[in-house]
């Protein structure tokens, strides 16, 4: 009896060994997702899940000063990586702080992972301290959400959030843990299939439709394609190039797209839309065929609906069949991914003859350049900085914008050869974007230059961050444009409210950008002349283990050109002034 009772009490201790609390099941199902890094900030209720992060070198947490800036940054690393970003934060506050991260997130179609914490199970609905329904909150702005009520469920929910942010289109998803689930115990076992029920994207395009867009498009006279930030988050850019290079079409991208094809190529007609180039807008107008890829048509690509491409025949690409005419009407829907859909279209199709649509289209390129003045007022032109930035570069750099002029000005005049190469927030448009981001970018990809081109506005929105830049060493190189103004704001205020800029200066005339730099352990330069730009960019590269931060002087009513008034249509474009 008592040899029994010894190998009973051996069984049970056995089995106790093996069970762990909700937040080392959290850890561990990060470390079979392949995760290494997590961006974060702890709180209360997340303790336990702490702890255990505590117990586990191998999976590297980023401390962040602000969750708003854990959501940017995790969204940074997964744009520039191409891997699911990762986010935990704690409960109330902490997650009510990642709704815009997570916003954007959405809009631009990325994948991240967002933990937050919940008071315990008991106290939910009781207005508990820190309780903040994040499920309601961030329900339309996330791909899924689940709210584990069960320790037992947690291993399944955990790989079920990564597998639905990572494939289809992707997204955020978010997990909201409560207290009581971190500290519960069961047994880890990662689960060996995933089939969720109702959630069956689709990756191969029907041959039928395939055949009908090649037979368009062969017997097309002006084919244009328009690619968008699909081809990239689809790691298609490959054979985008490859279908761009058989076919001899034009090929112009969204903000989100630039990099997935060279700009630098004679084919590119660089971005399109609002601040677009007059032949990418032209084309877009002037097309008898329009091949969309990874693209969702939005009102800055479109502009006035009724009159867009109206005598093109529309080809639409696209994983997800939501965004297939839902803001214009295609003639040849394909849903599928790119990455499979583009070689067989490369395959079929033959090399078009239009030598004319490509004549027409460099006489536009001629025409119409991309321009600017060269400020006669002792100002820097911010045109002047992003050609130099792209050039000292060798167009290698990961260039992270903040929203407004500076973002516009860096699309225009930084000339994007390479995938993942611009990370910005391009359906949301959020301030703030710039500096957290680039840490992302800079923790996923230490080999690569990060440059975070931002305004005085948007950096002031997330600047605590700088801490977090100089706390983990990351040698991002910060072109601060200031203008002292909320410059895209001012710029419709001077175009279209004729020039009464009600509540947009904010010069801050006490406010030293060197100093706030240096102060954060950060090296700050002012720049106030053109002669300086590109000795302080060529400084810049001499510091590898600390952010520079480049403040450059630019004039307060700089415009940014073209332009696509509002409800206008691509062809109604303001020019700029004259060449540089």
């Amino acid at each position: 009896m008592n040899s029994r009772k010894k190998k009973g009490s051996k069984k049970g201790s056995d089995s106790e060994e093996k069970r762990m609390s909700g937040g080392h099941i959290l850890v561990k199902a990060l470390l079979d997702e392949g995760v290494d890094t997590v961006f974060g900030y702890p709180g209360g209720v997340v303790l336990e899940l702490y702890d255990a992060l505590y117990k586990t070198p191998k999976l590297r947490h980023i401390l962040v000063r602000h969750e708003q800036g854990a959501t940017h940054a995790a969204d940074g690393y997964a744009r520039a990586t191409g891997k699911p970003g990762v986010v935990i934060v704690t409960s109330g506050p902490g997650a009510t702080n990642t709704v815009t991260g997570i916003a954007t997130a959405y809009m631009d179609s990325v994948p991240i992972v967002v933990f937050t914490g919940q008071v315990p199970s008991s106290m939910i609905g009781n207005d508990a301290f820190q309780e903040a329904d994040i499920i309601g909150i961030t329900r339309p702005i996330t791909k899924h959400s689940y709210l584990v009520r069960d320790v037992c469920q947690l291993r399944q929910v955990m790989h079920e959030a990564f597998y639905i942010a990572t494939t289809g289109r992707p997204g955020p998803v978010l997990v909201d843990i409560p207290k009581d689930v971190l500290f519960s115990k069961t047994i880890y076992e990662s689960p060996k299939s995933l089939k969720l029920p109702g959630y069956n994207p689709v990756y191969e395009g029907n041959l039928y439709q395939i055949e009908k867009a090649v037979r368009l498009i062969n017997e097309a006279k002006r084919p244009l394609i328009y690619a968008g930030g699909g081809v990239i988050q689809g790691n298609a850019d490959q054979e985008l190039k490859e279908l761009v290079f058989k076919s001899g079409i034009p090929i112009t991208t969204t903000l989100l797209g630039l990099g997935a094809f060279p700009e630098d190529h004679p084919l590119s007609l660089g971005m399109v839309g609002m601040h677009g180039t007059w032949a990418a807008n032209m084309a877009i107008m002037e097309c008898d065929v329009l091949v969309a890829i990874g693209a969702r048509f939005d009102d800055r690509v479109t502009g006035k609906l009724e009159n867009f491409s109206t005598k093109s025949k529309k080809i639409h690409v696209d994983i997800d069949p939501s965004c297939i005419s839902k803001n214009v009407h295609v003639d040849v829907p394909i849903v599928g991914h790119a990455k499979n859909i583009l070689p067989q279209l490369t395959t079929l199709i033959t090399r078009q003859n239009c030598t004319e649509w490509l004549e027409t289209i460099q006489q536009w390129k001629r025409e119409h350049p991309l321009m600017y003045d060269t400020p006669k007022n002792g100002y820097i032109s911010p045109q002047f900085i992003i050609r130099k930035c792209s050039e000292i570069t060798k167009k290698e750099a990961i260039v992270v914008t903040d929203v407004g002029q500076n973002q516009m000005w860096a699309a225009q005049y930084y000339s994007f050869c390479r995938s993942r190469s611009i990370l910005s927030s391009g359906g949301l448009g959020t301030m703030g974007y710039g500096l957290p981001a680039a840490i992302g970018a800079a923790i996923g990809c230490p080999d690569r230059t990060v440059l975070c081109i931002t305004g005085d506005g948007g950096f002031q929105m997330n600047s605590q961050e700088m801490a977090t830049a100089v706390n983990y060493n990351l040698p991002i190189k910060i072109i601060l444009l200031n203008n002292g103004y909320l410059g895209m704001v001012r710029q419709w205020q001077d175009l279209f409210f004729c020039k009464r800029y009600s509540h947009t200066q904010i010069g801050n005339k006490n406010l030293d950008y060197v100093k706030l730099a240096e102060s954060y352990g950060a090296v700050g330069i002012r720049i106030t002349q053109s002669e300086g730009v590109k000795q302080a960019l060529m400084e810049s590269y001499n510091v590898n283990d600390r952010p520079v931060l480049m403040e450059f002087v630019i004039s307060p009513e700089e415009n940014v050109y073209p332009m696509v008034p509002a409800g206008a249509s691509l062809n109604e474009m303001i020019e700029g002034q004259t060449l540089d």
